[in-house]
Order: structure tokens, then C-alpha cells, then sequence
């Protein structure tokens, strides 16, 4: 989950019956500096800088789509993760309200699924998630990264607070459903002290959460050009911190990774959000698997996040 995923909401299956319709238009959203996502705006013939801002595409036959897909019989039901390329529950997902099709269609087929999300509209459907979860394994993940509002309001604007945030995941396990979070991204100077990290992870445990999994800032090109213009207009003093972590690569460097992990293996423990993913928890970044919850009952517990999952947290 970038900060806020892409300004695009699409429907990824491997069968192909009829293809979504999408509708472009304006939208004063979410505007994330470290999206790795902004560079797709290009493919659409949209630029990746005020277009990302302010274009959505809305794939808004996507529930239908998905229903025809699912009766095929090559079909096998295997899971199904949605938010692992772009969030399902923007904004705009309140005006156009697809996620219930896109919920009850997998749940009458069988499947298996998660969702990860920053976005509290999904608030809107906790019941029928619940009630999904009588028939098929459902996952649930939640990104938060940080409780400085003012922070997250530079950084990411239009997003849910943190406080928001961690109402969702209060909702969730009140509902009966796991929730896993994932503290992404991990911003180096300034949310990874030790008392900024405390301090999340006591707020998140407080709030139910099943278990986390800490994850750096990850900078693909594309993410890396607005971020760093981002940070040297808002921080410039970091400039040359980041420069030395990242360097020219998009993910930081071992030596950052691990003093990262040395820092919140003991938090995490202390907060009892390791559940059975330990290790996955500890690592900070090295080999990270989900947060316990973020996926569904069934699912490789250990599974490993692949580089490309990182790129959006």
C-alpha cells in the first residue's frame, strides 16, 4: 500500500470473460508524495505528477466482470487479494459503492479473500464482511504508519487520519474479524525512533489489531523523484540521510534494515502483536510475511511479502 495505493481502482483476475469498463475524471483526493504508483498514470496517456493528483480511473463494471469470472469452471477458487496493487476503498469508492458486488460475488463462489487498506469507507462494510466470513476465509489488513496528523497530512493529504485508522481496526475485531496492520512505510528521521514506534504499536495493540509487520520506506522510480522533491522542500536537513540509505536503489540498505528490525523486535513482543508470525514482525523489512489477520484462515502463515508488495505500503 503506497500512501493511499494509485488513483485507480482496479479489479486483477486471471480470467478474462468481458473487460471493465473505465471512467476517468476529476477527483480532489489523495495526493501521496512516496506513491510508486504514479508513474502508471503514464500508460494512460495521463502525467504522473497533477494528473495523478487529480485523475481517477473506475473500472464501474468491475463486480459484474468478476461474477462472470468467478463461474467459470477453471475457476478453482484460490485466493483472492485485492489491495496489493492499488486500494480498493479510495473515496470514490463511497460514491460508486463496487466493493459489496465485488464481496458478495467472491463469497457465492467459494473464494477465499483479503483486503488491505488504508481507507476507512470499508467501515461501511463491516457487516457484510462478518457475515462473508461464515462462508469463505476472509483476511483483513489496515497501513498505518504513523500517529503524527500533521506529519500525515504533509506527507499524504486527503487519507484517513490515524486515528481513523485505528477506529476501522477497532470496528473490525469488535465485528469478530482479524485484523492484521502494517506499519508502512517506516520513514528514517522521522517515524523510527524508538518512541514514535512505541508509541504506534501501544496505540495499534490497543486497538485489537492480530499482529504487525513493520515495513521501510521503499522508493521505486517514479515514487523516488516526487518524494525526495517532497522531503527537500518539507525536510530538507534528511536530504543527505536519505541519500546515504538509499542511495540509488529503491529500498534502503541492509545496515538501516537492521538497526530498524533491532528496533522493533522488542516493541513488538512488548505489545504482543508478534502473534505466530514472529519472526515476519521482527525483521523489519529483511524478509517480512504478512501481519497475522491480513490474510484469510488457511492461507501459508509465513508467506512472504514480495518486493513489488513492498513498493505499496
Amino acid at each position: 500500500m503506497c500512501d493511499f495505493l494509485a488513483k485507480q481502482l482496479w479489479l486483477i483476475t486471471p480470467l478474462a470473460t468481458k473487460s471493465p469498463v473505465p471512467v476517468v475524471m476529476s477527483y480532489n483526493g489523495v495526493i501521496s508524495h512516496n506513491c510508486f504508483a504514479r508513474k502508471s498514470h503514464t500508460y494512460l496517456d495521463l502525467d504522473p505528477g497533477k494528473d495523478f493528483d487529480t485523475q481517477i480511473v473506475v473500472k464501474v463494471n468491475a463486480p459484474e466482470v468478476l461474477d462472470a469470472q468467478l463461474r467459470s469452471a477453471s475457476w478453482r477458487r484460490e485466493h483472492v487479494a485485492m489491495g496489493t496493487n492499488t486500494d480498493p476503498y479510495q473515496r470514490v469508492e463511497g460514491r460508486y459503492a463496487l466493493m459489496p458486488g465485488i464481496i458478495r460475488a467472491l463469497t457465492r463462489s467459494g473464494t477465499p479473500f483479503s483486503i488491505l487498506t488504508k481507507g476507512t469507507v470499508l467501515s461501511r462494510d463491516i457487516p457484510l464482511l462478518a457475515e462473508a466470513s461464515h462462508d469463505v476465509p476472509v483476511g483483513v489488513g489496515v497501513s498505518l504508519a504513523l500517529l503524527d496528523d500533521e506529519l500525515r497530512r504533509s506527507l499524504e493529504p486527503g487519507t484517513p487520519s490515524p486515528q481513523a485508522r485505528l477506529a476501522l481496526v477497532r470496528g473490525l475485531t469488535a465485528a469478530g474479524l482479524s485484523c492484521g496492520v502494517f506499519v508502512a512505510p517506516v520513514l528514517p528521521g522521522l517515524t523510527d525512533s524508538r518512541d514514535r514506534l512505541d508509541e504506534l504499536l501501544a496505540a495499534i495493540a490497543s486497538a485489537g489489531a492480530s499482529g504487525v509487520t513493520v515495513l521501510p520506506l521503499h522508493l521505486r522510480p517514479g515514487a523516488r523523484e516526487w518524494f525526495m522533491a517532497w522531503l527537500a522542500r518539507e525536510h530538507p536537513g534528511l536530504v543527505p540521510m536519505y541519500q546515504d540509505i538509499y542511495g540509488r536503489g529503491s529500498y534502503a540498505d541492509r545496515a538501516y534494515r537492521r538497526r530498524l528490525a533491532q528496533r522493533v523486535g522488542p516493541l513488538v513482543r512488548r505489545h504482543g502483536l508478534d502473534g505466530r508470525n514472529e519472526r515476519a514482525a521482527s525483521t523489519a523489512g529483511e524478509d517480512p510475511g504478512w501481519p497475522r489477520g491480513s490474510l484469510p484462515p488457511g492461507a501459508p502463515e509465513r508467506a512472504r511479502i514480495a518486493p513489488e508488495q513492498l513498493a505499496l505500503l
